[in-house]
C-alpha cells in the first residue's frame, strides 16, 4: 500500500478544514514541525515530526515518527533510536547533486524512514534511489509539489516511491492525494460465456484502440454492446498473415460499445481519445490501467456475436467482420471472430450494476 503524508507545516487559514479532510479520507500521516500541532490528532494516523531547518525540540510529544537532518541536528537516526526506543526515526535528504544522490541511496538502504526532496524536475535520480533500495525494509517518502507530481512519483519504475509527502494548496488536495496513492485497480471475476449465434450485419464504424502499452498474449480489453455483459477482446499480439503484429492495439468493436476504465466506469469506444484510460484484463481477471494513445474509427463490415452466461444473462458484442479480429477463450485460447460457432466458449465479465453517464448505479435499466 502506498503512503500519503499531509505536510501541515505551512497551511494557512484552511488548515483546520484540510486536516479534517485528511482524517476523513484516512491519509496515513500528518507532518508538523511543532509537537504541539500533533497533540490533538487521533491515534489512527501517523504523527510525523519534521523540524526542517529548526533545532530538534527537547520533547517529541506525541510524535510516532521523527525526521532529522543529521548535519544540522548533530545526531543520527540510529543514535536517537537508542535514546528514544518508543519513537521511529528517519533521515531527510535534499538531492541536488551526485554526492547527495548517494546519501539518498544510502538512507533508503539503511534507514527506517527516508524523506527525499529532489530539486531537479527529472525523475532519473528517483529511479536510481528506488533501484538502490530494492531490497530495503525501510520506507521511502518523496516530496511532491502537487497531485500531478504525486501520481508520477507513485509510478516511477513501475514500483514508485513507498509514499508521498505533499503540502496541499487548497481543500480537495488531500482527497486527490489519497486517490493517487490508491490508484491500483481491483481484479475481476471472469466467466465463461457460450456462443449462441453469430450474424453478419453489414457496414458500420468500428474502433481500434491503440494504447501506450504492450499487451501480453493473454491480455486485452473487455467490450460489449450492453453495460452488464462484455467479452474479452485480445490485442494484436498474436501473429497474423499479411500484416505485422501490433501488440499495443485492440481491434475492439463497434463505436457504440462499452469498455471498462477506472472504478468500473464504462466508456463508449467512440469517446476514447489520446490520454484516456482503459482497463487491460488478462484471462485470470488481473487488471491494470493503460493509457490510450490513439483511437482509429473506420467503416468496416461488422459481425454480431450473441453469447449467454451460466446464469442465463445475454451478452452481445459487435466486431469488425474479419478473420483477424479475435477474442479470448478459456485458458487463453485465441478465437477468430468469424469462425465462432454455437457452443464455443469465450471469456467475459458481467458487471453487476447499470450505468448512468458511465458510472455504476443500482437502478432499473433495460438494455436489448
Amino acid at each position: 500500500m502506498k503512503l500519503s503524508w499531509l505536510d501541515a507545516r505551512s497551511l494557512g487559514e484552511a488548515k483546520e478544514a484540510i486536516l479534517q479532510e485528511a482524517l476523513h479520507y484516512r491519509l496515513e500521516g500528518v507532518v508538523a514541525d511543532d509537537p504541539a500541532d500533533l497533540a490533538d490528532l487521533p491515534p489512527t494516523i501517523t504523527k510525523v515530526l519534521f523540524p526542517q531547518g529548526k533545532p530538534l525540540p527537547e520533547s517529541f510529544g506525541d510524535a510516532s515518527v521523527v525526521i532529522v537532518e543529521p548535519a544540522r541536528h548533530g545526531i543520527t537516526p540510529a543514535e536517537l533510536a537508542i535514546k528514544h526506543p518508543e519513537v521511529e526515526f528517519g533521515r531527510f535528504v535534499e538531492i541536488i547533486d551526485a554526492p547527495t544522490l548517494e546519501d539518498a541511496c544510502e538512507s533508503a538502504r539503511t534507514e527506517k524512514w527516508s524523506v527525499l526532496l529532489f530539486r531537479d524536475p527529472t525523475k532519473i535520480p528517483l529511479e536510481i534511489v528506488i533501484a538502490a533500495a530494492a531490497r530495503s525494509t525501510g520506507s521511502m517518502i518523496t516530496v511532491a509539489q502537487d497531485v500531478e507530481e504525486a501520481e508520477i512519483i507513485f509510478g516511477v519504475l513501475e514500483h514508485g516511491s513507498d509514499g508521498v509527502m505533499m503540502a496541499p494548496k487548497a481543500v480537495g488536495d488531500a482527497a486527490h492525494l489519497k486517490a493517487a496513492a490508491t490508484a491500483e485497480v481491483p481484479n475481476l471475476n471472469l466467466v465463461e460465456l457460450e456462443v449462441r449465434q453469430t450474424e453478419h450485419i453489414g457496414m458500420g464504424e468500428r474502433a481500434c484502440v491503440d494504447t501506450c502499452t504492450y499487451f501480453r498474449e493473454d491480455e486485452g480489453i473487455l467490450v460489449g454492446s450492453h453495460s452488464k455483459g462484455m467479452i474479452l477482446c485480445v490485442s494484436e499480439t498474436h501473429p497474423l498473415p499479411y500484416m505485422p503484429t501490433r501488440p499495443f492495439r485492440v481491434n475492439a468493436g463497434a463505436i457504440h460499445s462499452y469498455t471498462l476504465s477506472k472504478d468500473e466506469r464504462t466508456n463508449y469506444l467512440s469517446e476514447l481519445k489520446a490520454g484516456s484510460k482503459v482497463l487491460a484484463v488478462d484471462i485470470k481477471g488481473q487488471t491494470r490501467l493503460v493509457t490510450v494513445g490513439r483511437v482509429k474509427i473506420e467503416s468496416r463490415p461488422l459481425i454480431s456475436i450473441d453469447a449467454v452466461a451460466p446464469n442465463g444473462q445475454q451478452v452481445n458484442l459487435i466486431l469488425q467482420d474479419d478473420w483477424h479480429v479475435r477474442v479470448l477463450g478459456p485458458g487463453g485460447v485465441v478465437l477468430n471472430s468469424t469462425e465462432l460457432k454455437p457452443g464455443d466458449k469465450v471469456l467475459g465479465f458481467l458487471p453487476s450494476e447499470d450505468r448512468h453517464v458511465g458510472y455504476p448505479i443500482d437502478e432499473f435499466c433495460l438494455e436489448k
